[in-house]
């Protein structure tokens, strides 16, 4: 609900508001950002009645507003850093107006500096359903000069003085989305990104807790950047002890200049707030890109499990080998099957081929014609690999087109796995490349395309040696938008040796991301709940490996590596062609009970939760209809394994509760006790109320294992 008042916009939610002061003036002054309110509630009085002035101080207080500014009293973190050759440096808004649209819940704040001859438009839209709010900038140059913008924030958002921790993913290659928390001071708090993409280490997002919120309780604020490129974000405390929290994209030096007339729009920002704490905060954020993501007919249909062939033979590639693995996938019940990197032209290695997208000859003498037809006569969807925005320098894209590639006249040119960067932004190169995308799926019948972009970006210098970072990242877009376009029924996965461009921008375009190069098991379960504080679990690309790991070179039973793919986006990559017979049988019948259970690991809620002595359990589903994972990590410590306690669940009624987990013989320890017996078959019935206060009692269990139960509402 939105509500008109003629001294304040009140943006109201599921269980939050979000409220601004019409100041005569100035900008809108952040008010409230937080737990719900009634429909009716209003401060007593405008900010400055209950503000008198301080020591040392100007006779003009000014607050937090929704775009505060540098130069004219506002001392904090600005929200536009801009000049016109050094002039126009400072910026204060004296008119503000006001557009309610009412079919979209949004508000349009135009502001306008008639003396730096600027204006800004900020958007705000709390969804009913998420309890998101989504906010965006769009700054103008209304003046006679070209305007230089260093910094334009996306978002500002008021943090209270209660905030004391902020949470965030750092990581690397093979180690994304691990949990670091810092605690908030007089200091500011900054993270940045100037890769080019999202990043491994820098994700363009955080949360923010009170003292004392767990994974279910507390007051926990949340936001993040719906963008693809350099970004950056900061948390200020201001002297009434609030914070003030801003996002956006990270310019390079002279990168956005703006002509007279000309606008920059900033990406959005999902921002939420929970009482229900980090859980909350996840459970929403699950909703609003769920809500952002577009599919084929309107609703994602159940999520295919697949087999890819990257770890199974890297780039040995022959036709007869591809058919063998495809024939193996068919018979293990899997959908879709992907032809990962090795297949161009001269593709015997990192170092050769990219740019050149038409099958090797060597490896397929008739095209992939017959190997596509082959796997779709199986009954599978055909997958392929792509990674179109790259070149390497031995390539025959490369020698007739040596300028496409981004550089800065009198630099090296760096290469990142044997591969330069194509300058996607310049006409040319997108058409080249679109032209060759549209033959290949004109030709084939491509189902799924993996899209990957295996380095950071260096020297991105175009033609005129300008920064080309920002129109990069937007050329990508454009190309994704396109190729949707021409091919609707394509699916299409965001890679970049993993989980290096995962973010709310390029859901927009793709429906699912590679979350990470490392499928050792251990270190995905890790990784996967640092992807679920952000992200739902079926756009999580989760898959089966070799053991031992590639990436680790530690061993995992088959039993252990599927059970912690299950919960996302299912596949299995390794050579499934050498597979035993025995673990064929038992990883179709793990196969077979992914897809028993997707409807409800994906589309529904996720909990989180850790019961100590090494047990990590997460729950996917409605509240009355579970699956519940809880993975023993490390031995036990104790003489009796603790409960796992199911918060979410009605105190009022029964629940069955059933051990489903096809586990391997040997990795899972005898049922010793009645009860434990009780769960192996039809299941025990448990009183909700002692579920979620008790908890459920766990069976021994082994190092590096997983017990899977249903728990259903009578």
């Amino acid at each position: 609900m939105q509500v008109q008042d003629p001294g304040f916009i009140a943006l109201h939610g599921r269980a939050s508001s979000a409220i601004l002061e019409l100041a005569p003036g100035e900008a809108p002054l952040w008010r409230y950002w937080g737990p719900r309110l009634p429909d009716d509630a209003r401060p007593p009085g405008p900010m400055r009645d209950s503000r008198p002035p301080a020591s040392f101080s100007l006779n003009h207080d000014q607050p937090l507003s929704a775009f505060p500014t540098f130069g004219v009293g506002w001392f904090g973190q600005s929200a536009l850093i801009a000049h016109r050759a050094g002039r126009d440096f400072a910026q204060a808004f004296t008119e503000t107006e006001v557009f309610w649209i009412e079919p979209e819940r949004r508000v349009e704040l135009t502001l306008i500096d008639p003396v730096a001859r600027l204006s800004v438009r900020v958007c705000l839209a709390l969804d009913p359903v998420s309890d998101v709010l989504t906010l965006s900038s769009r700054l103008t140059n209304d003046g006679p000069e070209d305007l230089e913008v260093h910094w334009l924030a996306a978002a500002v958002l008021p943090l209270p003085p209660l905030a004391s921790h902020v949470g965030y993913v750092s990581g690397r290659h093979n180690g994304e989305f691990q949990p670091c928390e810092d605690r908030l001071g007089h200091a500011l708090w900054r993270r940045e990104n100037r890769r080019g993409i999202t990043s491994h280490d820098a994700f363009p997002g955080a949360i923010v807790r009170e003292a004392g919120a767990t994974q279910e309780t507390g007051l926990v604020y949340g936001a993040q950047l719906a963008w693809s490129g350099n970004h950056a974000q900061m948390i200020e405390r201001l002297e009434d002890d609030l914070f003030q929290w801003q996002l956006g994209e990270w310019f390079a030096p002279g990168e956005v200049r703006l002509s007279p007339g000309a606008s920059l729009a900033t990406p959005e920002v999902l921002a939420t707030v929970s009482s229900a704490g980090r859980g909350g905060v996840a459970r929403n954020f699950h909703a609003v890109i769920r809500a952002r993501m577009t599919w084929t007919g309107g609703t994602m249909r159940p999520r295919p499990t697949h087999l890819n062939t990257w770890e199974g033979v890297y780039f040995n590639h022959d036709e007869a080998t591809m058919k063998a693995l495809a024939n193996v996938a068919a018979e293990l019940g899997l959908e879709r099957f992907v032809l990962d990197d090795g297949w161009f032209h001269r593709r015997d290695n990192d170092r050769l081929g990219l740019g050149d997208w038409r099958a090797d000859a060597r490896k397929y003498p008739h095209g992939l014609g017959p190997l596509a037809a082959h796997v779709t006569a199986l009954g599978l969807e055909f997958g392929l690999w792509v990674e179109p925005e790259m070149v390497n320098p031995d390539s025959d894209l490369y020698r007739a087109h040596p300028d496409w590639a981004l550089r800065i006249e009198g630099r090296p040119q760096l290469t990142a796995r044997n591969q330069l960067v194509l300058d996607v932004a310049r006409p040319e190169v997108a058409e080249h490349l679109f032209t060759q995308l549209a033959a290949l799926l004109e030709s084939l019948p491509i189902g799924y395309l993996k899209w990957d972009h295996n380095r950071d970006l260096t020297t991105a210098g175009g033609p005129d040696g300008k920064a080309r970072h920002r129109v990069q990242t937007l050329a990508f877009y454009a190309l994704l938008q396109r190729i949707r376009a021409a091919f609707p029924n394509v699916e299409i996965e965001s890679c970049a040796g993993g989980g290096g461009r995962i973010d709310a921008g390029v859901l927009r375009h793709t429906h699912r991301v590679w979350t990470s190069d490392c499928i050792d098991a251990v270190s995905r379960v890790a990784i996967q709940r640092g992807f679920l504080q952000y992200f739902p679990p079926e756009i999580m690309g989760a898959h089966v490996g070799a053991s031992p790991a590639h990436s680790t070179g530690r061993s995992q039973t088959l039993a252990f590596r599927a059970a912690v793919a299950l919960p996302g986006h299912f596949g299995v990559e390794l050579d499934a062609a050498a597979l035993t017979a025995a673990d064929r049988t038992d990883l179709a019948v793990w196969i077979a009970l992914q897809k028993s259970l997707r409807d409800r690991l994906h589309g529904g809620q996720v909990w989180l939760g850790d019961a100590g002595d090494s047990l990590l359990w997460q729950a996917h589903g409605k509240a009355e209809d579970l699956v519940l994972f809880v993975y023993r990590m490390a031995p036990s410590a104790l003489r009796q394994m603790p409960s796992v306690s199911l918060p979410m669940l009605d105190a009022t009624r029964p629940y069955r509760v059933r051990r489903i987990d096809p586990s391997s013989p040997g990795s899972r320890a005898s049922a010793t006790t009645a009860t434990f017996a009780g769960l192996e078959g039809d299941g025990l019935v448990v009183d909700g109320a002692w579920l979620s206060a008790a908890g459920l009692i766990m069976p021994p269990m082994k190092a590096e294992t997983c017990a899977i139960f249903t728990v259903t509402a009578r």
